[in-house]
């Protein structure tokens, strides 16, 4: 079975998009010939589906720009078939094991003996009958069932109809020393099928094809491995064949390369300055190509977990521009490409709606801090947020929890002694802000969130404890003089356990602080006042005119009538989660859900929360890319507003110039709900799920705030 749907990509994009010329205009690229740099799918989508798969490939054509290049790892197999297959062996992409067990064979490759499953050891028709597979297990393993084929290169080109053709040579001695001939079959496709690049990392295949072509021939272009490596057929290693460009130019046209050719990191995983390959390599007339970008995979901390901002080092830095990007995912290169190149900061808004901070820029500094604030503020928010906590003498300041050891460094000070056990607001013990006083409190050093260290992913290392905590009336002063911003939004929670066990109003606290720091009489920035609970909004309505926000934790899939009245009651907008949008099962969304329109036609705007880098915090829908994710909920489901951790992400997509298309490119269409299990072949699909619950009346009505009960005194610890 070739595939199991030949259509996902229209299924997965939605129909409203269509492909746009992908020449962008000569005179703003930095690349050799003035054009923008190419984007080429490694085996296809293959981030998401099997590497080289029918679907793979088709998916690439899909969603990227129109003149996307097709990569195809070439191998041969023992009658002489040229097929696309991401290795020499055949274990890693496919169920070979399962078909044939027992024809594993060792050979030298390149001086090394390896053990596996060789494509010389096996016919064409012996591979009809094999399947290809995920070959990197972090990615969804939902398709290995669809049954795909592999293809051979006439395949490719019968099948897609390619607007380019790369096909890279791996292993040609190899396959010399078992009397296969790349060269003849190479050649003998070339009359039939039009071959726009071809690759090697091999200098003498070269010199073996050199002529071969004519003049209308592809692109020859010499890849680079790692630069320790030695080349094979020259015994010189790849870093001292790239001091020598002008011999690689008497033989290719271009050369790939690794990303770190171009940007190299340190140790701990930093950008280094640039190097000069790219302006040498096109001194020397030689086009550059990069490879090695995948959505899932880490990049340089300082791009933030964010795809687009690695694409755009690459070709829109303003010192140089590679020509060509090899890409796991072309979706995103195709739109870091056609969209986000050549924005400045202050270009134009091309769609509308609230870019909010949690905790500042809490991404990139330790949130709630002096430098994540200032951080969300140059990077575009448009509000930011402070989640008020309560010192023990009634001081008032931003911390995204009740508990220090959450977001300080406080269990490694002597201040560790002042932990208790407050089953109200835990199972487990705290060292809470009402234990402190504000000087204590802010004798702490602050310690950044890693939501996602159990994937070994961690934020900006070199920053994890800086900045300071501020106290709300810092917060506002400092959003009171920026200019940029429009309104901030203040967070309560625990009123009814302060009021009741500790002695303490935050209402009271919240609103004499506003009052102080001058915002009753602000006009220019808006105040929003955000609770989980409706008797804080209540009590917060009755004593002010601020803007009221409530904030709906749970994960619903519906809302009736009667809870949208109560709200409206007590609250001007409405914080929902993602899943109450877009609900996922085990990595896949399920569905759209229609939370959203039926807020909005009540006149509640809608803010969703908790928009994040990190790919896996993404459904596979989004193709590990924050961008597509961000799309989707503000063109596909229309919400008013995203709460995220990294507000310059949201704030750049908002000004992509791919939005203000009268034609939207399929790069920039928002992804159709469900697309991607449809995609699915049947037995894998994950198990169904109970329903999520609707959200009644029930779950918002409140008895009202208890009443201020005074604390007993204590001793000092």
């Amino acid at each position: 079975m070739r595939g199991l749907l030949l259509l996902c990509g229209v299924v997965l994009i939605q129909l409203l998009a269509v492909q746009t010329d992908a020449q962008g205009s000569k005179s703003k690229w930095q690349t050799l010939t003035g054009f923008s740099p190419r984007v080429i799918a490694r085996g296809g989508f293959s981030g998401l589906f099997p590497d080289s798969s029918i679907d793979a490939y088709n998916f690439a054509m899909l969603t990227s720009v129109e003149d996307v290049v097709l990569w195809c790892d070439l191998q041969l197999t023992k009658d002489g078939a040229g097929i696309c297959f991401p290795g020499l062996t055949m274990s890693n992409a496919s169920n070979i094991e399962a078909v044939y067990p027992n024809r594993t064979n060792t050979y030298l490759v390149n001086g090394v003996s390896t053990q596996g499953w060789f494509t010389i050891d096996f016919s064409l028709k012996d591979l009809n009958k094999v399947n290809l597979i995920r070959g990197i297990l972090s990615r969804s393993e939902r398709f290995d069932g669809n049954g795909y084929s592999i293809l051979t290169v006439q395949d490719v080109n019968t099948e897609l109809k390619p607007q380019g053709l790369w096909l890279n040579v791996q292993h040609e001695a190899f396959y010399a020393q078992h009397n296969l001939s790349m060269t003849t079959f190479l050649t003998t496709t070339s009359k039939t099928i039009i071959i726009d690049f071809i690759s090697s990392p091999e200098v003498n295949f070269f010199k073996k094809i050199a002529g071969r072509f004519g003049r209308e021939g592809p692109i020859f272009v010499f890849r680079f491995l790692e630069k320790e490596t030695f080349e094979p057929t020259t015994n010189r290693t790849y870093g001292s064949i790239l001091s020598n460009l002008t011999f690689v130019k008497t033989f290719a046209s271009g050369i790939l390369v690794p990303k770190s050719y171009v940007l190299p990191l340190d140790d701990k995983q930093y950008l280094l300055p640039s190097t000069s390959l790219v302006q040498d390599a096109h001194k020397a007339g030689l086009e550059v190509f990069v490879s090695g970008f995948a959505n899932d995979v880490d990049i340089a901390h300082d791009y933030s977990y964010d795809p687009v901002s690695e694409y755009l080092s690459f070709v829109d830095n303003g010192n140089f521009s590679v020509d060509g990007v090899l890409s796991d995912f072309p979706i995103s290169a195709s739109a870091s490409v056609e969209c986000f190149s050549h924005m400045g900061r202050n270009a134009t808004k091309q769609v509308d709606f609230l870019v909010i901070s949690k905790n500042g820029a809490s991404g990139d500094y330790p949130g709630c801090t002096d430098l994540a604030y200032a951080k969300a503020i140059k990077d575009g928010a448009d509000v930011i947020d402070c989640s008020v906590q309560m010192s023990s003498d009634g001081t008032p300041f931003c911390s995204s929890s009740i508990d220090l050891g959450n977001t300080t460094m406080v269990a490694q000070t002597p201040l560790r002694n002042r932990s208790t056990n407050v089953h109200e607001l835990s199972s487990l013990g705290g060292i809470y802000t009402f234990s402190l006083t504000w000087p204590e409190i802010q004798t702490l050093t602050p310690a950044i969130s890693n939501p996602y260290r159990t994937y070994n992913m961690f934020r900006n290392p070199n920053e994890r404890n800086a900045g300071k905590l501020v106290s709300l009336t810092e917060f506002l002063n400092l959003a009171k003089n920026s200019t940029s911003l429009s309104g901030v939004l203040i967070s309560v929670e625990n009123a009814a356990y302060l009021r009741e066990n500790q002695g303490i109003d935050v209402v009271k606290a919240v609103l004499d602080t506003l009052t102080q720091t001058g915002y009753t009489n602000i006009t220019t920035k808006k105040v929003m006042i955000q609770s989980t609970n409706s008797s804080v909004l209540l009590d917060f309505k009755k004593q002010s005119r601020y803007e009221t926000v409530y904030k709906v934790e749970e994960t619903i899939r519906g809302i009736l009538d009667s809870a949208i009245e109560d709200i409206k009651a007590f609250a001007s907008a409405v914080v929902i989660v993602k899943s109450s949008v877009f609900p996922d099962s085990e990595g896949f969304v399920t569905e759209q859900t229609n939370v959203v329109e039926r807020l909005q036609k009540s006149q509640l705007p809608v803010y969703v929360e908790l928009f994040q880098n990190e790919f896996v915090s993404q459904p596979y829908d989004f193709f590990s890319d924050a961008n597509v994710e961000i799309n989707s909920y503000v063109t596909g489901a229309g919400v008013n507003g995203t709460v995220t951790e990294f507000p310059y992400t949201a704030a750049r997509y908002r000004r992509n110039r791919c939005l203000g298309s009268k034609e939207t490119p399929p790069y920039m269409a928002p992804v159709q709900p469900g697309g991607l299990l449809q995609v699915v072949n049947h037995a894998s699909l994950p198990p169904a799920e109970a329903p999520n619950p609707v959200f009644t009346d029930a779950d918002v009505t409140e008895p009202p705030l208890p009443p201020v009960t005074a604390k007993a005194p204590t001793s000092t610890p």
